[in-house]
């Protein structure tokens, strides 16, 4: 079977006009809106930490792992985050009642209703950030995204057989 023709070359390679470049660039225009929404509210967290609050509330996430794995932050990292947040009283840690090696994360009663505000939050941010677009634009650059994503597991799956 003839492989297709390579997407990208490097006679027509700019930064500016990368794939990565752009991504990167979306994701910190992203989190700063975030990060403005959050003040202009009046809540006192960083996007890093409301998302961390957020997948916690989801009851998907239990540890530091999961949460690290899923937010891609290095696990020096989460754990910082995580200190500062039990410091402030918004997650505690717990053995976990399946494998006592495992320190469970839970939300308290504070955390889970900071963790309730930070929907409108995100909604209001992607509301700024998606002026102009349409519903089909969004479903479309969502199926790209997902499409990129799922290209980027198997490539991995493949490394690891």
């Amino acid at each position: 079977m003839e492989q297709p023709a390579p997407l990208f070359s490097l006679q027509d390679f700019q930064v500016e006009d990368s794939v990565g470049y752009l991504l990167k660039r979306t994701r910190a225009m992203l989190t700063n809106a975030a990060e403005e929404t959050l003040a202009e509210q009046g809540l006192d967290i960083t996007q890093a930490q409301g998302s961390l609050l957020f997948m916690l509330s989801t009851g998907k996430y239990r540890t530091a792992a999961d949460l690290a794995r899923e937010l891609c932050i290095d696990a020096a990292s989460m754990k910082r985050m995580i200190d500062r947040l039990a410091t402030r009283g918004l997650i505690q840690r717990q053995p976990s009642a399946q494998d006592r090696r495992l320190i469970d994360l839970h939300l308290t009663d504070t955390g889970l209703a900071l963790a309730q505000q930070l929907p409108a939050v995100y909604v209001a941010t992607l509301n700024k950030s998606f002026a102009g677009f349409s519903a089909e634009e969004v479903g479309f650059l969502k199926s790209l995204l997902r499409k990129l994503l799922a290209n980027a597991e198997i490539v991995s799956s493949q490394k690891t057989t």
